[in-house]
């Protein structure tokens, strides 16, 4: 049963992913405001299929940490593909960090563009540096709220990495708090192969941390993951 939900899942994905992209053309021709609404449409109806077929719910908890009238950072951890879609509708403007390549995306890619996602080259050096800050400084002029995943790529639970360091040079630049996100999102969608498993992810924001000293600020972010854990069990 698991195998067919799964698979049903996957099928669902494709689907609404290819027919909402080719959807979206005469949108990005000739309405491209709507693009964020349409995106977080598209994030609503995937997780939604999560739901449905998967039985995957989510718990939120600490939401109401996050301020409501400036722009901020949120350093999440990153254990699926679902850490990318629960912020499209959790904050009102989310921009994410997220990596060049995906720009490419047939159909998805435009609309990333469109949608106000900062693209970032991994080898990029000083130039692709200068950019994310470029970008993360436009993002909290116009009040939008910053999602990076400090850990650089998808860990499975429990596993650790030495944090990338931008998250610091754009929160010294912008001068924005930084709140640091626990998930287990891992338990319940797993990083690697297609089977999903039934429960509910716990996300779970912890209280913020201001822009100072690199070395301060990723152990800062690493603590405060390490001591929500008690809550993502819950």
């Amino acid at each position: 049963m698991r195998v067919l939900r799964s698979a049903l899942f996957r099928v669902w994905i494709v689907a609404i992913s290819v027919l909402m992209g080719w959807a979206a053309i005469p949108l990005r021709l000739f309405a491209p405001r709507f693009a964020m609404p349409y995106a977080k449409l598209w994030a609503r109806l995937y997780l939604a299929g999560g739901r449905y077929f998967c039985g995957i719910r989510t718990r939120v908890t600490g939401l109401d940490k996050l301020p409501k009238d400036r722009p901020f950072i949120l350093a999440s951890q990153h254990q699926s593909a679902f850490d990318t879609l629960v912020w499209m509708n959790l904050v009102s403007k989310p921009t994410y960090v997220m990596k060049e390549e995906l720009q490419r995306v047939p159909l998805v890619g435009p609309m990333l563009k469109l949608t106000g996602m900062i693209p970032v080259a991994r080898t990029g050096g000083s130039k692709a540096l200068r950019s994310l800050l470029d970008a993360t400084e436009r993002a909290a002029s116009e009040g939008r709220q910053l999602i990076i995943f400090p850990e650089g790529t998808r860990l499975a639970p429990g596993e650790r990495v030495p944090l990338k360091p931008g998250i610091v040079a754009m929160a010294r630049h912008a001068k924005l708090p930084v709140y640091p996100v626990a998930t287990n999102s891992g338990l319940c969608w797993p990083n690697r192969g297609f089977l999903k498993r039934s429960g509910t992810i716990t996300v779970h924001v912890c209280d913020p941390i201001e822009a100072g000293a690199r070395g301060t600020m990723l152990r800062a972010i690493e603590d405060a993951w390490r001591a929500a854990e008690p809550q993502l069990a819950q």
